[in-house]
């Protein structure tokens, strides 16, 4: 049985009523980031790249030599993916694995020269697309936002 109107409730095409759906931060922080995701998805796919493997690549990006195990808890995939991951960016000469030297059990995680120059790109492109999006909220309003989105990320881990 479909939903009957509200009476008196007229709709507005601009800005609907989320209901409750409003009260939950995860369905917004998912309903901007798919708006964000979708802006950015055509350079990544450009690059080869599906969703998800930038921010892999990003992250081994900044912690040369990060494990496989630390890369999946960082990016939100299971180890098993992870490992699918990091098989695409060897595949696109975008990362590679060593041996870790302190555990011969383990590998350790790098970019290569091509993996930094695809994301200069995608990176330039990332920030063109949140600027576009961003500039309702002024420096201050960023840096507030940031602290906050820090705390929630954090908060995710302390269970």
């Amino acid at each position: 049985m479909l939903a009957q109107p509200r009476p008196n409730t007229a709709v507005n095409d601009e800005h609907l009523d989320l209901g409750r759906l409003g009260n939950f931060i995860g369905f917004r922080l998912r309903r901007i980031q798919n708006q964000l995701s979708s802006a950015f998805t055509g350079t990544s796919i450009e690059h080869g790249l599906r969703p998800g493997e930038f921010s892999a690549l990003a992250v081994i990006s900044a912690n040369p030599g990060l494990s496989q195990a630390k890369l999946a808890r960082e990016v939100g995939l299971d180890k098993s993916a992870a490992v699918a991951v990091v098989d695409d960016l060897e595949r696109l000469h975008f990362a590679e694995r060593q041996r870790s030297p302190g555990d011969r059990r383990r590998h350790a995680l790098y970019t290569t020269a091509g993996g930094e120059a695809a994301l200069e790109k995608m990176f330039s492109t990332l920030a063109t697309v949140e600027r576009d999006v961003l500039n309702v909220l002024g420096p201050h309003d960023l840096q507030i936002l940031s602290g906050l989105l820090d705390r929630v990320y954090d908060s995710c881990f302390r269970k």
